[in-house]
């Protein structure tokens, strides 16, 4: 995959969807989007909100994409087609919020992460946590070039060291210092109600946070 021109297929065109389509646009990147249903039923969305992103079903956004980003609610996951997905690059950068998702068994009778539970639920994606610690308004306004005083750092969480440099590589084409923390299940380290959870950190802050993963 070309560092500087990717093609990142998002499913999911609410807040979080359309500003990471947003910031992978201005970093290069080629942006597929979906949500339920019908490409043209978010067409008028996407040229709103991340004009130049390309409306497409779920279907064509899996097939078409090198990597897939997860912007939709959580209790969607399961309804995904996880046989298509199976082989792909899948960004994680959901969480389980009850005041939005409700208390969802799967999730909260499983003592691992949330990310972990989604690969179980997409069995042969290689899924990486990312995206997922900061709120869309911070995602939308912090992003700085890199080396630039203060800048905003993203943690990564994932199995696959070359999937997690190839995420790396996009948070930081994004705006954000990227932290790989380990394997799939330090994710537990950034999901909510965490002390990293919602908070603008920078690379130091963030180690601290999390607990310094990588010392």
């Amino acid at each position: 995959m070309p560092a500087d021109r990717a093609v990142i297929g998002i499913l999911g065109a609410g807040k979080v969807g359309t500003v990471l389509a947003r910031l992978a646009l201005a970093a290069g990147h080629r942006v597929l989007i979906s949500s339920s249903g019908s490409a043209e039923r978010i067409a008028l969305i996407v040229e709103v909100l991340a004009p130049g992103a390309e409306p497409r079903t779920t279907a064509e956004v899996i097939d078409e994409a090198e990597v897939i980003i997860l912007a939709l609610p959580l209790g969607k996951v399961r309804s995904l087609p996880a046989a298509a997905l199976a082989g792909k690059l899948v960004i994680d950068a959901a969480n389980h919020w009850e005041p939005v998702d409700g208390p969802l068994p799967e999730f909260t009778r499983d003592p691992r992460g949330t990310s972990e539970v989604v690969a179980d639920l997409l069995p042969g994606a290689r899924v990486v946590k990312a995206f997922s610690h900061l709120g869309y308004h911070d995602l939308d306004e912090r992003g700085r070039p890199a080396g630039s005083a203060g800048r905003v750092a993203l943690a990564i969480a994932g199995d696959d060291p070359a999937d997690v440099a190839t995420v790396a590589a996009l948070v930081d084409s994004f705006g954000f210092d990227p932290l790989p923390t380990g394997d799939l299940s330090t994710g537990t380290g950034f999901q909510a109600h965490t002390a990293a959870f919602g908070y603008p950190l920078t690379l130091p802050e963030l180690r601290a946070a999390i607990g310094d993963p990588q010392k």
